[in-house]
């Protein structure tokens, strides 16, 4: 008995759609294995790696730490406390006491403005309580604990918070080159994994209600107290959070429209709008793919409820960009009867994944508190793409519409062309 033909295309075209998948997730992974293994500006990476271990025993190993012991006042000078490096030149050194209670000494190098330590329920800055140390010009220490009810500078509260100090006063304390931030604060249950919030600033707060100036430089770090100091797990999720922004950016809201505008205004250019238009479209599909797997990550790690409805849009926008991936594979022959609804669906699937795509990068810079430079960024980019659509729909419609009028005078006037032509002769 012969094969249908038909029969083994569709087969072919599902084996084709299954390997390009493979090879889809495949290449995904490793764009995030990338991005997770992204040096900082110093040129560290987000996690202790290899360099990072070398540096944490500099840092606090008994041969070369300094005795805080005969510096720091009691009863921080008289705990034994666990000792590992954070994030640039910040290092915690921590103790477990009973009842939930924390002893905390942060210190890094220091030369003037503030700095501090927070923590967050969610990994985002605002709700979450701080303790902020600094040494004025006189020489004299502060500690303050603010509270950060929002992203401007006058909604972080000084003499708020959430943290219960345990009625120990808390100490700053300029040991040259650095200043150590000292404090114990009592939990309601013990710590695990706990997101922390490392700042600085190099001005120092104002003296009306202590004002802090806005940060040089923050990071939000996944710290792991349950661990212990040699295996203790340190995730720069603020930067997991760049590169998760980064990559949605990229792959959803530069790339994915680059490859409609193509695919609609470059039609004359054909079989090369066709290539322009799929090799686009991939591997804007490869990045917000990478950019879904690494904030599912950055989620579990977090475990944030407030980013439910911006995970919920990207999960859909993934599932749409799917089914077009595997619309693509599956496309009829132009001379079938079906192409033309095949063609209303790729249409329509990819204007709601464009429309759902900017949204959730807009909903994603303001979840995320990305500040100023990402919301002008974003907004430059939507409005290249509205310009550029818009001038294009204009011109494309102006060419359209000399040909129209064009045949309706042919249709309305049969002896039109010979007239003309016969005048052309006289002439």
């Amino acid at each position: 008995m012969a094969n249908n033909p038909s029969s083994s295309k569709l087969q072919q075209q599902l084996l084709t759609c299954s390997l390009c998948f493979l090879l889809m997730v495949n290449l995904s992974h490793k764009i995030v294995q990338s991005a997770e293994a992204a040096p900082d500006k110093d040129g560290w990476t987000t996690s202790l790696n290899e360099s990072s271990s070398t540096r944490s025993s500099e840092l606090c190993s008994s041969s070369s730490s300094i005795d805080t012991a005969t510096f720091l006042p009691p009863p921080y000078s008289n705990i034994t406390m666990a000792c590992t490096p954070l994030w640039n030149d910040f290092v915690l050194r921590y103790h477990k006491g009973e009842d939930n209670v924390m002893t905390f000494v942060l210190s890094v190098v220091y030369t003037s403005g503030w700095v501090g330590m927070g923590f967050s329920k969610n990994g985002l800055m605002v709700g979450s309580s701080a303790v902020v140390g600094w040494v004025t010009k006189k020489g004299t220490p502060m500690v303050k604990q603010y509270y950060l009810q929002g992203s401007k500078q006058s909604q972080v509260v000084a003499d708020a918070g959430e943290l219960d100090l345990n009625h120990i006063p808390p100490a700053a304390v300029l040991h040259p080159p650095h200043i150590y931030l000292a404090f114990q604060a009592k939990f309601d249950r013990p710590l695990l994994k706990q997101p922390i919030i490392l700042a600085f600033g190099t001005k120092y707060p104002g003296h009306h209600h202590y004002r802090l100036s806005h940060h040089d430089d923050k990071t939000t770090i996944l710290f792991d107290f349950s661990a212990g100091p040699e295996s203790a797990v340190v995730i720069d999720a603020g930067e997991m959070k760049r590169n998760h922004g980064v990559l949605a950016t990229l792959g959803w809201g530069v790339l994915l429209p680059a490859g409609a505008i193509v695919a609609r205004y470059l039609r004359e250019k054909d079989p090369l709008w066709f290539y322009l238009h799929s090799i686009i479209q991939f591997l804007g599909f490869l990045l917000g793919l990478a950019a879904v797997v690494l904030g599912q990550k950055l989620y579990m790690e977090t475990n944030n409820a407030q980013l439910l409805p911006h995970r919920g849009i990207g999960i859909f926008i993934l599932t749409l960009a799917i089914l077009q991936i595997l619309a693509f594979f599956l496309r009829p022959n132009k001379e079938s009867k079906i192409r033309r609804y095949w063609n209303w669906y790729h249409a329509w699937i990819g204007r709601a994944a464009l429309f759902f795509a900017a949204v959730n990068v807009v909903l994603g810079i303001h979840m995320g508190h990305a500040g100023t430079a990402w919301k002008v960024m974003y907004a430059l980019i939507l409005t290249t793409i509205l310009v550029t659509v818009i001038t294009l729909e204009a011109l494309q419609r102006l060419r359209w519409r000399p040909e129209k009028n064009t045949d309706d005078i042919n249709n309305h006037h049969p002896h039109a062309s010979n007239l003309q032509m016969n005048s052309n002769a006289i002439l």
